[in-house]
């Protein structure tokens, strides 16, 4: 007798076995921003082989021309050419995003699992530090570190908005290794000499890798945010550097000129990530919650 047979004897249906579920589970994936988020960053990576014109190339007897046959997306006040900026400003801005989010991703990891199993004084003082520096407005820090490291450029913009979005998720991390750190096979690894790495590795981030999924997908968007929010202030990249928040900085000049493509084409395609990422990370907070109900 197999075990589905014997589950419906006794009036129970496994989980796997209940198509129901799976359909809902499908039925609810978003699809449609996973799709168009995956079209932009491939677009943004390959953005050599979209590109009519070079992105960087002042066109003075071109400026704030309108979109036509020539010019996609039209020019910004400098005579760029917004259709090829769009494509290689998308490659920085997602550059930044990605690269901020592993260095925030690290600290956390590290930072979380010490406090995990660190003793009870010095976890409440990593904790206290962690909601310490929660309380500082993120923006505020980033300006100030930016500050001291001087002038910004992508590298400079990564490690200064990673080593600022880590604490929230070092948090999460905190509790989830509390709850496993005496587990057998925890403790078994630390006895027969298993280094903070190797124990870190092996057992702890595999049981809190999908509490922290999400957090680390809508980091990915913090730091686009965060990135393009310096830019659109004049404290973020310089405009030889395009990206999506420094196209974005023009905004003032496009308003006095009426020139509303050099704000609504930049600002549609960074609106349209940034609600496809938060789609897809509310997708995976909803897995995760689901995934720990029924355990």
């Amino acid at each position: 007798m197999t075990e589905e047979k014997l589950f419906t004897m006794v009036g129970i249906r496994p989980e796997s076995a209940t198509p129901e579920k799976k359909v809902s589970r499908r039925k609810g994936f978003p699809w449609v921003s996973v799709v168009l988020m995956t079209a932009i960053v491939l677009c943004c990576l390959a953005a050599e082989l979209l590109m009519t014109k070079d992105p960087g190339y002042l066109d003075l007897e071109n400026f704030n021309v309108a979109p036509n046959g020539e010019f996609l997306f039209g020019t910004d006040t400098l005579g760029r050419d917004i259709f090829s900026g769009i494509w290689y400003g998308g490659r920085i801005s997602i550059t930044i995003g990605f690269f901020a989010t592993v260095i925030a991703t690290f600290i956390a990891v590290v930072y979380g699992s010490v406090s995990g199993i660190a003793p009870a004084w010095l976890d409440n003082l990593m904790m206290r530090f962690a909601e310490i520096f929660l309380s500082v407005p993120g923006l505020l820090l980033v300006l100030f570190l930016q500050a001291i490291l001087g002038q910004a450029n992508v590298l400079t913009l990564s490690i200064v908005i990673g080593v600022t979005g880590w604490a929230s998720i070092a948090k999460i991390i905190r509790t989830e290794v509390r709850q496993i750190r005496s587990s057998e096979y925890v403790v078994a690894s630390r006895c027969m000499g298993g280094r903070f790495f190797h124990v870190l590795g092996k057992h702890l981030a595999p049981n809190f890798v999908s509490c922290v999924m999400f957090m680390v997908v809508m980091n990915v968007r913090t730091a686009i945010v965060t990135e393009s929010t310096l830019s659109f202030m004049g404290m973020g990249l310089p405009l030889e550097i395009i990206s999506w928040g420094s196209m974005l900085s023009l905004a003032e000049k496009a308003l006095l000129t009426d020139s509303w493509w050099i704000i609504i084409i930049p600002g549609t395609f960074l609106v349209t990530l940034l609600m496809c990422i938060t789609n897809v990370g509310n997708y995976m907070r909803k897995a995760a919650n689901r995934k720990g109900s029924n355990l």
